[in-house]
């Protein structure tokens, strides 16, 4: 069993977690409830919903990967870590070119998702 890549599927589990719930809440709902017209709307809300399973089939692949003998997981490991260092570096590239003031914290979802890759990448190295 690789002890790290199992904190990485539980912390992934968790930020799945915290996206269904806290996404459902903060952005979902404003944005079915806004004016935008409904294709754009709906499409939105369909990314949302990729983005949920995408996060739960990473945390159950992570699980899995750290249960399973077989050396050959990975490459699929070091996947997953590139995956969740992409959307750690969306998420800094979208909130660093706004202009907010403290953009670090405008966006916090790729605090939530580079632990899962650090993690990733302990475990597959």
């Amino acid at each position: 069993m690789n002890g790290w890549l199992l904190a990485a599927g539980i912390t992934a589990f968790g930020v799945a977690a915290a996206h269904i719930v806290g996404g459902h809440r903060d952005v979902v709902l404003p944005l079915l409830s806004c004016g935008l017209a409904d294709e754009p709307k709906r499409v939105l809300h369909a990314v949302w919903h990729m983005v949920s399973v995408d996060l739960v089939l990473s945390a159950t692949a992570l699980v899995y990967l750290a249960l399973a003998d077989d050396t050959s997981a990975t490459l699929m490991a070091w996947f997953v870590a590139v995956h969740f260092v992409a959307y750690a570096v969306a998420f800094l590239v979208v909130t660093l070119s706004v202009g907010w003031p403290k953009p670090l914290l405008r966006l916090p979802q790729w605090i939530l998702l580079l632990p899962v890759a650090v993690l990733t990448v302990v475990g597959a190295a």
